[in-house]
């Protein structure tokens, strides 16, 4: 008798291990767990049938927006915006279907553009997302209620952007990180718990640039970087002192692609035709060298991936074309045609590339510098608008947001 309970024991061990042979995570913010266009599930197809991956299904009428996802668990966030330009962050069920809304006010009605761009930072039972006209907003998960919000435009008498703000915030310790682009505070440091101000960047007065900061650890030394409309810079994330400046202009003031660092080296770059380059930190991370540059790779708001030592994303003005470089070096690994303009994402060895603004085409690559491998693709032919929110990928689904509508893609490997 205990030899047969001892059997079905390790059979039904057996039995989970087949079944859940596909490793979910969790992506929580913008551009997945770390903020640098990698997720981390495992187990996804590594190629596509003809006309893509299952569509698991479809959630509609959603207004208008180029906000993506964040995922926790069982429940999808995603903000969404109509024409009264009252704005909600939707909270839907694994299978699309609404459980609850959050409501925080006013969006921005720009024309080109108009709607959400942020992407929730869920940090434990509180999410926090910032809107088009920089009021920065803090919810209470378990309650369903705001906590705090800070219209830090005209807190930090910050300068109006062009297309407004696009900015998804960073949460790091006990603050939350936006930039309002005001006067000595092109940066600021909140509370997360309350919203007042930690600390502004006294020494730092440009405007903003439609770039979401990011925080990287150099040497054990935590950074936090950015863009602004005229430099690369790196901030003490405690202080707000700034370590370094680098000079990066580009036309329109926009630098909506986050950097990227790895072994001591940070890749920045930006559209129209301005490139990018690799700066090597010091020791400390008080100072910068520039190392290269590269005017190719000009990404202009889409999102580059660095895996294994090199970078992979789409130009804009120079070779509109999916590109790799070897980020000691920028030299050119590779370029292909097939792929245009569009946002580059990352998971399990291949590259997800959804093509914008009109074209809607989403590609599977894999994640190789010594050459450029297609192994699927497929249009979205839902939705309406520009084909500019950033994916994600969650719980083996690749989440797909359109203007009206988001699209949940079935990407496990069977």
């Amino acid at each position: 008798m205990k030899k047969i309970v001892v059997f079905l024991i390790l059979l039904s061990c057996v039995t989970v291990n087949v079944c859940t042979f596909v490793k979910a995570a969790d992506s929580p913010q913008f551009r997945g767990p770390n903020r640098d266009g990698r997720f981390l599930d495992k187990g996804l197809m590594k190629s596509w049938p003809t006309g893509g991956p299952p569509l698991a299904w479809v959630k509609k009428d959603l207004g208008h927006g180029y906000s993506s996802v964040s995922v926790i668990g069982d429940t999808i966030y995603l903000p969404v915006a109509f024409d009264d330009e009252e704005a909600y962050v939707y909270a839907l069920d694994l299978d699309g279907n609404l459980k609850f809304k959050l409501p925080y006010g006013k969006e921005t009605n720009n024309g080109q553009a108009p709607g959400n761009r942020s992407t929730p930072t869920i940090d434990g039972r509180r999410l926090y997302i910032i809107s088009g006209l920089c009021v920065v907003h803090c919810f209470d998960l378990d309650t369903r209620e705001k906590v705090w919000s800070v219209d830090a435009l005209k807190e930090f008498q910050g300068k109006k952007v062009s297309w407004d703000f696009s900015e998804s915030p960073l949460v790091y310790k006990n603050k939350v990180f936006c930039a309002p682009g005001g006067k000595n505070a092109s940066v600021v440091a909140l509370d997360k718990m309350t919203g007042r101000t930690l600390w502004t960047s006294k020494d730092l007065s440009e405007a903003s640039a439609y770039c979401s900061p990011d925080l990287i650890m150099h040497n054990n030394h935590p950074i936090l970087v950015t863009m602004t409309a005229k430099s690369v810079v790196g901030l003490d994330p405690e202080t707000g002192e700034i370590y370094w400046t680098h000079l990066h202009k580009t036309s329109y003031d926009i630098h909506g692609t986050t950097p990227v660092y790895a072994d001591g080296m940070l890749y920045y770059t930006a559209g129209y035709d301005s490139g990018g380059g690799m700066l090597q930190l010091s020791e400390d991370g008080k100072s910068v060298t520039p190392m290269w540059t590269e005017k190719s790779l000009d990404c202009q708001h889409h999102g580059v991936v660095l895996v294994d030592g090199y970078i992979y994303g789409i130009g804009h003005e120079g070779e509109d074309q999916l590109t790799c470089l070897e980020l000691k070096t920028g030299n050119v690994m590779w370029r292909s045609p097939d792929v245009k303009q569009g946002v580059t994402i990352y998971a399990d060895g291949m590259f997800y590339v959804y093509e914008g603004p009109s074209a809607g085409v989403v590609s599977l690559v894999k994640a190789d510098p010594n050459q450029y491998t297609r192994t699927g693709s497929f249009k979205v032919t839902q939705g309406s608008g520009k084909h500019w929110a950033h994916p994600a990928i969650a719980n083996g689904r690749l989440y797909i947001h359109h203007g009206d509508v988001l699209l949940a893609y079935d990407i496990t490997e069977k």
